[in-house]
């Protein structure tokens, strides 16, 4: 008889400055789109678990949004949500952009873990952007802080340095059961992805000419006898004047973040999807504690 090695389970959050890379990272350790990506900053909103096997251990992934110096509620609350992540996890992450090296919002991360007296392990992003003598800089000053435990060289785009890390990461998570079946991936229910879906279309087609005002809602979502989906959603705006900017000339741009987003949905569900898009102002729906509540975050934070 050959033994079975123990099972290991564990959470692992992963922090940063907004837009290092964290989304990317953890859909690529997940092995799917789980967290949505975009160029903008601050894109995700409330702590999202990707799900991944690695040997026998389950590796449960918390992507946090990313940590800054908040000036509103719902930043406050975002900020709020990623540190909430972090003191639940049997490990940190830090996420730290190369090419960016060590700024004020990593700093700011820096300090408060020191505070906190919590040990981290570090993953440096986007290692092909940047020159070795300035990689070795930053790699030597960031273990002058005493903080981190191990430090991987990775690019989370391209997927160099991606499966050591995992492998490490699954090696150091604790022994005990699987909190999840073996098949699933995320605890994101599926409506709630589809209105992220879109929301990153939205980020992706408009970028800056609609910052943050717009957040998307399911209205009807509908199964069909051939396995086929109906989702009807609304994209809500905080002011009329935004709501041409959304619709496109001629309804061209909704249509088209309507079809990139279908297209998109129909690969992560497997089956056909009828997606249907409408465009309508809630003034101040960023102060709305039923948004909160819907995305996971605390209105009061």
């Amino acid at each position: 008889m050959t033994d079975t090695p123990a099972t290991r389970c564990g959470f692992i959050a992963i922090l940063g400055a907004p837009n290092v890379g964290k989304s990317t990272l953890m859909n690529r350790l997940v092995g799917v789109k789980v967290s949505i990506v975009s160029p903008k900053v601050q894109t995700t909103r409330t702590r999202v678990l990707g799900i991944c096997i690695e040997d026998s251990s389950q590796v449960i992934f918390i992507d946090t949004p990313g940590i800054f110096a908040p000036k509103r509620r719902l930043d406050r609350a975002m900020v709020a949500s990623a540190w909430g992540g972090a003191s639940d996890a049997d490990r940190i992450l830090l996420l730290i952009d190369a090419s960016r090296r060590i700024d004020h919002d990593t700093q700011a991360i820096i300090d408060n873990l020191k505070k906190q007296d919590r040990k981290a392990w570090l993953a440096i992003n986007k290692v092909d952007l940047v020159k070795k003598h300035a990689l070795l800089e930053l790699t030597s000053g960031l273990a002058e802080t005493g903080l981190f435990d191990h430090t991987f060289m990775i690019s989370a785009k391209t997927g160099d340095g991606i499966d050591d890390l995992l492998n490490q990461l699954a090696k150091s998570v604790p022994e005990g059961p699987w909190l999840y079946p073996e098949d699933q991936i995320s605890d994101m229910p599926s409506r709630l992805l589809a209105a992220e879906i879109t929301r990153e279309q939205i980020y992706r087609q408009l970028h800056q000419e609609l910052p943050y005002a717009a957040t998307v809602e399911i209205e009807d979502w509908q199964e069909h006898d051939d396995g086929s989906v109906t989702i009807n959603q609304v994209v809500y705006i905080e002011k009329q004047s935004q709501k041409g900017i959304v619709l496109g000339k001629g309804g061209a741009r909704i249509k088209s973040i309507g079809e990139s987003a279908r297209k998109e949905l129909e690969e992560i569900f497997e089956r056909r999807v009828h997606l249907f898009l409408f465009v309508k102002v809630r003034e101040k729906w960023g102060d709305d504690p039923e948004r909160y509540r819907d995305w996971g975050l605390d209105f009061n934070a």
